[in-house]
């Protein structure tokens, strides 16, 4: 989605990014003592690199995650995947799923719909910044720096009724009024000066200049 501006542009926009304070996680200003959820993954460490197979430069599938610590009394799970260092005024949204069922549990490898892939037909996912219900693999632009991303899951205490694809102001509300527990992931991906995304079925010979 980025990856197409020029590095000039990624380096002018180094220091422009919406911020980890702007994030779902952070942004809700919900009431102290919200219970803790661990959330994990067997494909990368907390602040560590995403492996490309889930990023633009890769298959662009959505990773493994799992979690546990899902506090009793809790009746379903909204994931949220925002890129805290997008240049734009707020996160760009990655990914959205709601209506996940309460308790420990996981998504498998490629579970969200991707741009090859059509995933787990059971999950409700929502919009994301491309207006897409899927997975948006990370895109950062060139020279941009490293941009991290946030996996936030939230346990609710009801079963709202969304739309057919939420969106980030819709799941917010929603948020607000209904989180009693968070766990956040974050993983990395940067895309170096000169970093060239290759096309999926790359032509023979050498590269054509722009």
């Amino acid at each position: 989605m980025l990856e197409k501006l020029p590095e000039v542009i990624g380096h002018a926009l180094h220091g422009m990014r919406a911020g980890l304070d702007k994030i779902v996680f952070n942004a809700l200003g919900v009431r102290q003592g919200m219970a803790s959820i661990s959330l994990d993954s067997v494909a990368f460490v907390d602040h560590g690199p995403l492996p490309p197979r889930y990023t633009a430069d890769g298959e662009g599938v959505s990773p493994p995650l799992q979690w546990t610590g899902v506090p009793a009394g809790s009746v379903s799970l909204l994931l949220v995947v925002e890129d805290a260092d997008s240049p734009t005024p707020n996160p760009l949204v990655h990914a959205i799923v709601v209506g996940l069922p309460a308790g420990d549990g996981k998504l498998d490898e490629a579970a969200l719909p991707s741009r090859e892939n059509d995933g787990d037909a059971a999950l409700h996912v929502g919009r994301n910044s491309a207006l897409q219900a899927a997975w948006l693999p990370p895109d950062p632009p060139p020279g941009h720096g490293i941009h991290r991303y946030a996996f936030q899951l939230f346990a609710l205490d009801s079963a709202p009724e969304f739309s057919a694809t939420p969106g980030r102001e819709e799941v917010f509300d929603v948020l607000k009024a209904h989180a009693v527990a968070s766990g956040l992931l974050i993983g990395t991906c940067e895309r170096p000066d000169g970093a060239i995304k290759l096309p999926k079925t790359a032509p023979a010979g050498p590269l054509a200049a722009g």
